[in-house]
Formats: C-alpha cells, sequence, structure tokens
C-alpha cells in the first residue's frame, strides 16, 4: 500500500512539473507586439528622465578670468547714441566730436533732449531775472553765475527799478561748442529769442527798453555737468552779453 502511495505521488509530481514548465513556456513567451511596446514604453521613461535631468541644471556664475559673453546691451546702447549725435550734428566735425566724447562716457545722452531742456531753462532764467526771483535762479545756475545775477537784482533793486518783460518764444537754440574735460561736460548754446522788455523806475516812468517792441535778443550760454554723476540736470556755468 504504501508503495503504491509512492508510485501515485511521484506521477503527480512529474505531471505537476511538465505542466508548470508548459505554462511557463507558454505565458512568458513575448510576441514582436509585446517586444515592441516594453520597448516604446522604456525609450519614453528614458526620455522623461533626460528632460527632467535637464530642467534641474543651474547655470553657474562664471569666475573671475573666465571669458564672459560680451556687453550686448552696452554696445547697442552706445551704438544708437552715436548715431543720435551724428544725425544732430547734421556734418559739423567739431560738434560732432565733442558730442560723441560726452556720449561714450553716457551712453543715454540725447542731444535733442538737451536743447529741449535748455530752451525751457534759458526761458525760466530769462524771466526769473526779470521778476528778481533769486530761489528758481539759484537751483539752475553755477555758483559764480547765481552770484553775477544776484548781485545785478540787488543792484536793480537799490535803485528801486522793475523790469515789465513778456517772454515772446526762442527763434533758434544750437549747440556751437561740445567738450568733455576732466570729466565735466560743457555744451555752449546760441539762442536767438524774441522779448518784449522794458526798465521802469521807482515811479513808474519807463527808463530803459520800449514796452510795445518785441526785441529780437541772441545769447551765448554755457551748461555743465558731471558725467559721473548721478544729477542729470546741467547748470548754466557762464553766459556772454547779450547784444
Amino acid at each position: 500500500m504504501d508503495s503504491q502511495i509512492n508510485i501515485f505521488t511521484l506521477v503527480a509530481l512529474v505531471v505537476a512539473v511538465v505542466v508548470i514548465f508548459m505554462l511557463r513556456n507558454v505565458l512568458g513567451r513575448r510576441t514582436p507586439d509585446d517586444e515592441a511596446r516594453i520597448d516604446r514604453k522604456i525609450r519614453a521613461q528614458q526620455e522623461q528622465e533626460r528632460i527632467a535631468a535637464k530642467d534641474k541644471v543651474v547655470a553657474m556664475p562664471r569666475r573671475s578670468g573666465e571669458n564672459a559673453p560680451a556687453p550686448v546691451v552696452a554696445d547697442a546702447a552706445l551704438a544708437d547714441a552715436e548715431a543720435r549725435v551724428k544725425a544732430f550734428a547734421a556734418g559739423d566735425v567739431a560738434i560732432e566730436n565733442g558730442l560723441m566724447q560726452l556720449s561714450r562716457s553716457d551712453a543715454s545722452f540725447d542731444p535733442k533732449h538737451f536743447i529741449d531742456g535748455a530752451r525751457q531753462a534759458y526761458e525760466m532764467i530769462v524771466t526769473a531775472f526779470a521778476e528778481g526771483n533769486r530761489k528758481v535762479l539759484k537751483d539752475l545756475l553755477s555758483k559764480e553765475v547765481f552770484e553775477g545775477f544776484s548781485e545785478a537784482i540787488a543792484d536793480r533793486e537799490s535803485r528801486a527799478e522793475q523790469i515789465d518783460q513778456s517772454f515772446v518764444g526762442i527763434n533758434k537754440a544750437n549747440i556751437v561748442e561740445a567738450e568733455v574735460k576732466g570729466g565735466l561736460a560743457q555744451l555752449t548754446v546760441k539762442f536767438v529769442s524774441q522779448l518784449i522788455s522794458a526798465t521802469r523806475d521807482k515811479s513808474g516812468a519807463v527808463i530803459g527798453g520800449d514796452p510795445q517792441k518785441i526785441k529780437e535778443v541772441t545769447d551765448i550760454w554755457t551748461f555743465a555737468r558731471e558725467v559721473a554723476s548721478r544729477n542729470p540736470n546741467w547748470r548754466l556755468v557762464a553766459t556772454q552779453p547779450q547784444n
């Protein structure tokens, strides 16, 4: 009986092993479609890992001594400033050279913008001087020029004289000299303006000028500013007598 049981058991074990082996061969076999699908899945996973690794890369700052990229923005700004200067100078070599010096020191400089500001400053200064407004003058003039204007106002006040003036307009405002020396930029402007001006004594009688006549006046003024200064404002540093 024990012998029979052993034989049956052995046969059952052999059959089980054969069945398992056959199932394994059938279930574990890959078809060409399976292989292609698995390959695509592996490639997609590798691509995702590559992209994720690329996103994690952080550009490190360059060490001193390493070649840095060219300052494209700065070069473009300077080229633009020089183009503005050439267009403004209109072939006047002396003015172009002086303004080019200034542009190389300050790429934000625009000669047209300067002239617009100079015209406004001229009207403000002429009007403030006629009114005796020292406060306005102090903000627009250098110390030396302010002292000269202030003395002239004080002399007029000592005689109780007044200036009646109407500013008609500026016909011309041209840069006639330009230079940068010792970090100081100086631009000289020739103004041709029209004024109605009359000086009255303390009784109100006209002692100079004509309150009914427009007069053409020519002034040559020099404005200056330190190129390295953060203050963009120009100040009047010199004047030539009116005609």
